[in-house]
């Protein structure tokens, strides 16, 4: 039998229930059905002293879990998401956060409006940004993540204060977003475990 929180009801059910409802060719042995929360209001003052994660326009849903499973490895707590990024809840994303959604609050906003509110540094990853080998990050800021195939966008862009790049020894155009932010997320620790 497992052992299970008093909070958890569970009930046994057959494989052939599993697979009809499992969205899964292949289902795991366990699904979870869970009441989506009603998120926190953005409070600006929670992002102070450490870093959080600003999603502009990621719209791939395997890229979105991917970069909140990889948010909660390092220790982010909040990820700030323009309101046509893909929708946290779509399948796909809540799969491949294997279960890191339930301890990373997403919040969606109007980027232009909000990022000039909150009062901390903010980094963007660009192809033409200073080595984040050679970049001081601080204790504190937001790093911004732009689009698949079209980057930060414009008037993000201008929100920029610092423009960081992964220096390139190969011949690849670019990076999938999710293994950018993994990078970026692992030198801003490797850089905050310093101070």
């Amino acid at each position: 039998m497992l052992n299970l929180s008093r909070k958890i009801n569970f009930q046994e059910i057959s494989l052939n229930e599993l697979e009809k409802i499992s969205s899964l060719k292949t289902p795991q042995e366990v699904i979870g059905l869970v009441k989506i929360p009603i998120w926190p209001v953005l409070n600006y003052n929670s992002l102070k002293q450490k870093f959080s994660l600003v999603l502009d326009n990621v719209q791939d849903p395997g890229n979105m879990g991917t970069i909140i499973r990889t948010a909660d490895w390092f220790g982010i707590t909040d990820i700030i998401c323009s309101e046509d990024t893909v929708d946290v809840y779509n399948p796909k994303v809540v799969q491949a956060t294997m279960g890191s959604l339930a301890r990373v609050n997403v919040h969606y906003v109007d980027l232009l409006q909000t990022l000039p509110q909150i009062d901390l540094p903010v980094f963007g990853a660009m192809l033409n940004g200073q080595n984040i080998y050679n970049t001081d990050f601080g204790g504190e800021g937001l790093l911004v993540m732009g689009n698949e195939g079209n980057g930060i966008s414009a008037d993000i862009e201008r929100l920029i204060g610092a423009a960081v790049t992964i220096p390139r020894a190969g011949n690849a155009e670019s990076l999938n977003v999710a293994i950018a932010t993994a990078i970026l997320c692992s030198e801003i620790k490797r850089n905050s475990m310093k101070l």
